[in-house]
């Protein structure tokens, strides 16, 4: 049984703007029955151009229902401009998270949205060339490439869980690799050994090590390939302080990824009490 937020749960039991916007301006469609969830969002905007009212109808699990109910609630009010920048991690945040194996319910909801917003401006939502890399569930190398970088993802199982692609008969696992070896490099970082014997406590100094080692193998390489980078400053018992540079000290989505990304990952490799804590300089 998939662990669900309280969020996530009154998002699936009472969800929110069900329904279609009698007149809309905007249009969206994404999945398809046949890969076992779709979504039909559509909206209307006021006089100054803001979603005056939006509402979706979807056939899928709890955490499409959900996602789509607070992917509504969220962009109402919005300028397209606004709505525009609301990705799949705003939805999962907003939702208090969601399961990693259900993460592509919230991708869906962004698409969905991207897909309003073109056919609102007489636009094609996708202009250039493609190929369908997953054929059991449609999945295009173009839309693995996005999410890939938008979400860091360095697996196959990761790509799975965000997208769907390779779930089913797994042919096309090799070219989901090929695609991610484009984009982080050929030669992935490799996992940080747990050293330790389980239950046995790290002195501050392996603690450090660890930290840095683990930065330097799983955290900093999918970040400095965005412009981003991170430093260290300091460890003090659990609480692990760093600095964003580049592009992800300006970052909206920043305090994401500190908390789901850096923090999860050194929660993995060293210890699952690190808490990971900003330092605005």
């Amino acid at each position: 049984m998939w662990d669900y937020s309280d969020k996530v749960k009154d998002h699936f039991l009472n969800p929110r703007n069900v329904g279609e916007v009698e007149d809309p301006d905007g249009v969206g469609e994404v999945g398809s029955l046949a890969c076992g969830d779709a979504l039909r969002l559509t909206f209307t905007l006021d006089e100054e151009g803001r979603i005056k009212d939006i509402k979706f109808k979807t056939f899928g699990c709890a955490s499409a229902i959900a996602s789509s109910s607070a992917l509504t609630e969220i962009v109402k009010g919005m300028t397209l401009e606004e709505a525009e920048k609301v990705d799949n991690q705003v939805l999962a945040e907003f939702l208090g998270g969601l399961p990693e194996e259900k993460m592509h319910c919230s991708v869906m909801g962004k698409e969905a949205l991207e897909a309003a917003i073109a056919n609102y401006r007489g636009e094609e939502a996708v202009k250039e060339e493609y190929e369908i890399v997953c054929k059991c569930f449609g999945v295009t190398d173009k839309e693995i490439e996005r999410v890939a970088k938008e979400n860091r993802l360095t697996t196959v199982e990761q790509v799975t869980d965000f997208t769907k692609a390779g779930g089913g008969c797994q042919a096309c696992h090799p070219k989901i690799e090929a695609i991610l070896k484009e984009l982080w490099g050929s030669k992935p970082a490799a996992p940080v050994e747990k050293r330790l014997p389980k239950g046995k406590k790290l002195s501050n100094l392996q603690k450090i090590r660890l930290i840095e080692e683990t930065l330097e193998r799983e955290i900093l390489p999918p970040i400095r390939s965005d412009g981003g980078d991170l430093e260290l400053i300091d460890v003090e018992g659990s609480k692990v302080m760093v600095a964003l540079r580049g592009t992800c000290s300006f970052c909206p989505q920043s305090n994401f990824t500190l908390k789901h990304f850096v923090e999860a990952k050194l929660r993995e490799f060293v210890s699952p009490e690190i808490e990971v804590e900003e330092v605005k300089s």
